[in-house]
């Protein structure tokens, strides 16, 4: 039988991880209804979005970490929040050459950040449930990075837009596993209820 003080260890970093994917899941879908309504009108505000993605990933990836041991406790995440600091660099300089140029940095980022967050889901799958959606975004990101760079080589000039479908796709990822947490959660507590 666990300890009731890891069982309350284990309840409040799942509380946690909850408002986590919450808060990732309403940023993505803010982000893109941003790059769609005024990233596709306006080069400039198109720049500042693309930067902050990455920073927000930089910094969302450090508040978990942090919140969930420290970052020596979660090496795939330390490293995650370096990547997305370099790629918030990275797009700076590249917005100066092309939006090719960008769309290759985001397509790198993609398939590092993906298997870093694929690392992250398969070490918490023994301790929290919804891994098994966190484990697809990080596949499906390095996929789409993939993508990202064959089309950053094309002739075609790309756009925000062909950021937006990516960080949309991740939006659903983080919502479906917030849900899969909450129902979880209520789950637990009702059998907890019915036996008193």
């Amino acid at each position: 039988m666990a300890h009731p003080h890891m069982n309350l260890v284990r309840d409040d970093r799942e509380q946690w991880l909850k408002q986590y994917y919450f808060l990732r899941a309403a940023f993505s879908v803010a982000w893109v209804a941003a790059a769609f309504a005024v990233g596709s009108k306006s080069p400039a505000i198109a720049g500042a979005l693309l930067v902050l993605y990455p920073a927000w990933d930089a910094a969302a990836n450090l508040v978990d970490a942090m919140r969930s041991g420290g970052l020596a406790r979660n090496r795939t995440q330390a490293l995650n929040v370096l990547v997305s600091l370099v790629t918030t660099v990275a797009v700076i300089v590249a917005l100066q050459a092309s939006m090719n140029w960008v769309l290759g940095v985001f397509g790198a980022w993609a398939i590092l950040s993906g298997l870093l967050q694929l690392g992250t889901a398969i070490r918490r799958w023994k301790s929290f449930g919804a891994q098994w959606a966190m484990v697809l975004s990080g596949g499906q990101s390095a996929l789409a990075g993939g993508f990202f760079i064959a089309q950053a080589l094309t002739p075609a000039v790309p756009s925000i837009a062909n950021v937006a479908g990516y960080a949309g796709v991740g939006a659903l990822y983080f919502l479906v596993s917030a849900v899969w947490l909450t129902v979880s959660d209520w789950r637990r507590r009702a059998r907890q209820a019915e036996l008193g």
